[in-house]
């Protein structure tokens, strides 16, 4: 079982959470809009500081979709192997998360409500495709193991304890 191609991963990150993380917030920051919120150098630093764990984050994962998974995080090249390593063992979508983190910390950073609310759409948009599409996709894939992950192991919140599957 071979993994795709660095190319095709780098088209699917561009396609994307570049897309998610860079165009849409350029197109929607407006430095006008940024008067509701306070313009302090702690919130500018938190910003970074989640940006920057949402960016390890995601690209740990991108490498345990390609090494492990041996798919990419597009739905037209989806992992063939269920990823229960790092930190798929606390949560099921850590990579959302990460990409969640990055345009969180860009809305803190750039003082805007505007990205922020669309860091909340796509929290929102993200949850409801996972449930009506990519959790039955994962069935259809890997069985009775992903019932058992998906039984043990949180959507978004992260468990205390890493889940181990054992059949893996």
């Amino acid at each position: 079982m071979e993994s795709p191609s660095n190319w095709k991963h780098l088209r699917d990150i561009l396609l994307m959470p570049f897309t998610v993380t860079f165009i849409v917030p350029y197109l929607l920051y407006d430095s006008k809009d940024d008067t509701l919120i306070p313009h302090t150098l702690t919130l500018k630093l938190i910003g970074w500081s989640i940006a920057v764990v949402g960016s390890a984050l995601f690209v740990y994962t991108v490498f345990l979709f390609k090494m492990i998974g041996k798919g990419t995080l597009a739905p037209w090249e989806p992992t063939k192997k269920l990823i229960v390593e790092g930190p798929y063992r606390y949560c099921r979508n850590p990579m959302i998360t990460g990409v969640f983190f990055m345009i969180t910390g860009e809305g803190l950073m750039l003082y805007s409500t505007t990205i922020l609310a669309w860091a909340v759409a796509f929290f929102i948009i993200n949850t409801l495709y996972f449930i009506f599409v990519e959790e039955r996709s994962m069935m259809q894939r890997f069985g009775s193991d992903y019932l058992k992950y998906k039984k043990h192991v949180p959507r978004w919140l992260p468990r205390l304890r890493p889940f181990k599957l054992l059949n893996s």
